[in-house]
């Protein structure tokens, strides 16, 4: 396994905070900021984030989705925004955008590498999944409760912070 590792890397702690609950054409999504814990995400990032749930999340999202994204800070200019929601009852589907250096806007990833049939692709980083193991439970919490106003409610309030 460690020859998966690069000799230089260096593991360190990230940041998970939650920021908000963002209703965006009739979804739910957790938005949570993922950042080295010295480095939050800029209010410019914060903008263009908050421009992709106005102009990009009504095509992205349908009507009932529930979910979360996170915006992940990679370094000093590079961002994800990775955009998960539950479908098929218990299916966690997931679109990429990103940001790098000066980019105008969030874009997404599939236009910088497209996907290819059969090839093995990224999905979630180490300190993401803390987020999506925490998500991933809440979701179950949620689908073995009586799923109706109050248990949405809970899942809602079903946030994570902390170190991962």
């Amino acid at each position: 396994m460690s020859a998966a590792v690069d000799r230089a890397y260096r593991h360190h702690p990230k940041a998970a905070r939650y920021h908000s609950c963002v209703e965006a054409g009739g979804a739910a999504l957790k938005l949570y900021h993922l950042t080295a814990p010295d480095a939050p995400v800029p209010d410019d990032v914060k903008t263009l984030a908050a421009q992709w749930f106005a102009e990009q999340a009504p095509a992205t999202l349908t009507e009932n989705d529930c979910g979360f994204v996170i915006l992940h800070r990679c370094g000093a200019d590079f961002y994800f925004l990775l955009v998960s929601v539950w479908r098929g009852s218990n299916e966690l589907w997931e679109a990429v955008w990103y940001r790098h250096g000066d980019m105008p806007a969030f874009v997404p990833f599939d236009a910088a590498y497209p996907p290819q049939p059969g090839v093995v692709r990224p999905t979630f980083c180490v300190w993401e999944l803390g987020i999506v193991a925490h998500e991933s439970a809440a979701w179950a919490r949620y689908l073995g409760s009586p799923r109706d106003d109050a248990a949405r409610s809970r899942w809602v309030d079903d946030i994570f912070e902390g170190a991962v």
